[in-house]
């Protein structure tokens, strides 16, 4: 290997070899290569790093904005069931409040109406015992004067007997009434001693000229007053006890059951109106389905022989009335083969040529002027072999680049392109 000496500023060097030379200069495109390699991958890296970071960021924005609205959206639903269980507490309180006062008012009602039955009983018992009591004052002294006789002292006696035979028969009736007894005895008992009583009353009147006409009569109705009333009263108290309605009960119970009983009729009526209607759309829809039935049995008998004669032995082996449309179904099946009704093998073999030819047709490509193969693009037309060239300012021939003709690549070309170029070269150094 020859080298040739230089001398430069009075220094004599030696000329570099041009095999080392392209080492080095390989070397150095390699460690160019690398580094560049190196920066480009630490950039995209952090390029991708700072992707993903915002990637992330936005994940988290967005997972932290759906918590958020799902957090309001629980609040909100968690609001409004307070706020309806407060609103059912409040409608419940004033339910119940309304139910208290209702129950009060009307234990106040019937509370007041049990005190007013005491008062009126208590009135009407002591108003009863009080106009025996009269009664008995005023026909007594009729009776004394009546029955009185020096001669026959003891006579004295019958006015008490009479009017004490009312009397206790009276009570008798009550302790009848206590004791859930029979009553009519002791009452048609009173009404015989009231009567002899103001009988005696009345003839006492009229024959003794020191008692008078008036008196006697006055003693009479004293006589019959005092035990009707007494005996009226004992007559309520006992249906009471008994618990006998009393004739406006038993009025309101009348005027209940008429209308119960206008009630029940009118709704027999209405039912039994409404049976007859659904019996005559019953009995109408048969008559429609028999009518429809036989225009379907004569139309395929006459359209339809062969497979009406299978019906009409599937039918009698079945023991049907008529033919169904599954024992037509079936018919047709055996007859045709075709398992869809209507179908026969002239109408299935037209129905798959036509499919055929449809397929064919909708498949096959368009030419001509309906063909969409050059519709994108406009219509050229032939140069005459005599024209021109047709380009400028260069006489025919093909321009010549210049620098900034072509559009810069972009900057990840040029770094992919530099990754490129390093990958044969490091593949070389090793």
């Amino acid at each position: 290997m020859s080298t040739a000496t230089e001398h430069v500023n009075g220094y004599e060097r030696q000329a570099a070899d041009p095999v080392e030379q392209a080492k080095a200069d390989a070397i150095r495109s390699k460690s160019y290569a690398e580094s560049e390699a190196l920066r480009i991958e630490a950039e995209g890296k952090a390029k991708a790093a700072e992707i993903v970071a915002k990637e992330e960021a936005e994940k988290q924005r967005l997972a932290n904005e759906r918590a958020r609205l799902k957090l309001e959206k629980d609040q909100a639903a968690h609001d409004r069931h307070m706020a309806e269980q407060q609103r059912k507490a409040a409608e419940e309180r004033v339910a119940k409040d309304k139910a208290e006062r209702q129950e009060a008012e009307e234990a106040q009602q019937e509370a007041d109406r049990a005190a007013e039955q005491q008062r009126s009983e208590r009135y009407w018992k002591w108003g009863a015992r009080g106009i025996y009591a009269v009664g008995l004052i005023i026909a007594a002294p009729v009776q004394f004067l009546h029955f009185w006789d020096p001669e026959r002292p003891f006579l004295i006696a019958a006015p008490g007997l009479l009017e004490g035979f009312a009397l206790v028969l009276a009570c008798g009736a009550a302790w009848a009434v206590a004791h859930k007894r029979d009553v009519a005895p002791y009452r048609v008992g009173i009404m015989l001693g009231a009567l002899i009583a103001a009988a005696i009353n009345l003839y006492g009147g009229m024959a003794d000229a020191r008692i008078g006409f008036n008196a006697g009569l006055i003693g009479a109705i004293a006589s019959l007053g005092g035990p009707i009333v007494l005996m009226a009263y004992e007559h309520g108290i006992a249906q009471k006890a008994d618990g006998i309605p009393s004739f406006r009960e038993r009025r309101a119970t009348e005027k209940a059951e008429k209308a119960a009983a206008k009630d029940r009729e009118r709704a027999k009526a209405e039912k039994r109106a409404a049976e007859e209607k659904s019996a005559a759309e019953r009995l109408d829809q048969k008559r429609r389905a028999e009518v429809e039935q036989e225009r379907r049995d004569n139309d395929r008998q006459r359209r339809h022989p062969d497979v009406w004669e299978v019906a009409e032995s599937l039918r009698s082996a079945r023991g049907e009335a008529v033919v169904t449309e599954a024992i037509w179904s079936e018919a047709w099946y055996v007859v045709t083969g075709s398992k869809r009704v209507g179908y026969t093998t002239e109408i299935e073999a037209t129905a798959r040529a036509a499919q055929a030819r449809m397929k064919t047709v909708t498949e096959m490509p368009i030419e001509g002027e309906f063909s969409l193969i050059t519709s994108q693009k406009a219509a050229r037309s032939k140069k005459a072999p005599d024209a021109p060239d047709g380009r400028r300012f260069n006489g025919g021939t093909p321009p010549r680049r210049t620098p900034g003709d072509t559009q810069p690549y972009s900057a990840g070309a040029k770094k992919q392109a530099a990754i490129e170029q390093t990958q044969p070269a490091a593949a070389d150094g090793k």
